[in-house]
């Protein structure tokens, strides 16, 4: 069984410094001293699948074909699993085009069953790639290393890559379609939400290990009569004293309008002392924050997909809500959002495997005033 590894090196730097996508600002990203996400979370599948392929017996029938360089080979070399190369000249600074290249290759060179470390842009290239060059039996599983991930080819985390890859080969798993989905970083930027289907791509049909497309919340009169019921009740809880971390989304915007303060819909800000700091990076949290006992994180989850932390919101990093505590999050949700959510259990993909343990097991999610459920975070 032939896998092809292609990692997109720069993807998901621009989550932690506020950028909200890393397509064109690259530099900025380092400026402000974003570090590579992309090679860890390679690093994290390739760690998973070796452990699959020690229980499965599958030493010396999967074949790991990878990209020259920081593009899979380097990460590879370090896991220290047997792997081929393909030959081929990348840049120094990668490119969609080198991306291109690298699924053409990796295609010719026998791979139907492709994974990829990166984001939506990355997602959208290997789909140019599909459609340039008639790859129609190609199958692919994403790896997320991006800022938003909206697309459906993304598992929840890279150990359950590695699972899948296994019930590939155990002929367990059937093909479907996952919707890739082309976003506007630059409107993002500006707070404004444009996202639009941009094809499909084929992968495993595993759905427990997929995280779905991502929906956004109905406009309707009963969703947000539910998310300012909601709101009031979050409002009367609050200590006047604390400071207060806000995740992007209505829901949590519902919150702000209430205190009669900006939110930035599509950023992470935090409230102090009736005092909000819009569209904050992980470094302006933590200078703003001087008693982690008295600071809580309000997040709610992304439509669908049911995740709590790890997509759009990385600024609020694993350090600061190992610092803030489990106890110290407050989970907002309207029944008719927790309903959508596949499984109606939420998710976490912080990057930070210690982290994601401290926050799984059950939550208080409140959804309407005074009422509070206990979901499960898998």
């Amino acid at each position: 069984m032939n896998i092809g590894l292609l990692v997109n090196p720069i993807a998901g730097m621009g989550g932690r410094v506020g950028l909200k996508g890393t397509d064109g600002v690259v530099e900025e990203a380092i400026k402000r001293g974003a570090t590579p996400v992309a090679p860890r979370r390679a690093l994290e599948f390739l760690m998973a699948l070796e452990s699959v392929i020690s229980a499965s017996r599958l030493d010396g029938i999967l074949r790991i074909i990878t990209c020259p360089g920081k593009m899979g080979e380097d990460v590879v070399q370090e896991a220290g699993l047997k792997h081929e190369v393909i030959d081929l000249d990348i840049e120094n600074s990668t490119t969609a085009k080198d991306t291109k290249d690298c699924v053409l290759a990796l295609y010719e060179d026998d791979v139907r069953l492709l994974i990829f470390v990166g984001g939506d842009g990355t997602a959208r290239d290997i789909l140019d790639a599909v459609t340039d060059y008639d790859l129609e039996d190609l199958q692919v599983i994403g790896i997320p290393s991006g800022v938003k991930m909206y697309s459906g080819i993304f598992v929840v985390n890279p150990a359950d890559a590695a699972e899948v890859v296994k019930l590939v080969y155990d002929g367990a798993a059937q093909t479907a379609e996952y919707e890739i989905m082309d976003a506007d970083e630059s409107a993002i930027r500006k707070d404004r939400f444009i996202i639009s289907l941009y094809g499909y791509l084929l992968g495993p049909s595993v759905p427990a290990r997929f995280q779905g497309a991502k929906q956004a919340s109905p406009e309707t009169s009963d969703e947000h009569e539910s998310q300012e019921a909601i709101a009031r009740y979050v409002i009367e809880g609050m200590n006047n004293e604390g400071t207060y971390i806000l995740g992007p989304g209505t829901s949590v915007k519902t919150v702000t309008d209430l205190l009669k303060v900006k939110k930035t819909t599509l950023g992470v800000d935090v409230y102090k002392q009736g005092k909000v700091h819009n569209d904050v990076n992980e470094d302006k949290i933590l200078e703003l924050i001087d008693d982690f006992n008295n600071t809580w994180i309000i997040v709610s989850p992304i439509g669908h997909q049911g995740l709590l932390f790890g997509r759009g919101n990385q600024q609020i990093s694993p350090g600061i809500i190992e610092r803030v505590g489990r106890d110290h999050i407050i989970v907002i949700s309207t029944p008719s959002k927790l309903k959508g959510i596949s499984g109606e259990v939420l998710r976490v993909d912080t990057g930070d495997t210690k982290v994601d343990d401290l926050l799984r097991g059950y939550i208080r999610v409140i959804t309407d005033y005074n009422e509070l459920r206990l979901i499960k975070i898998e």
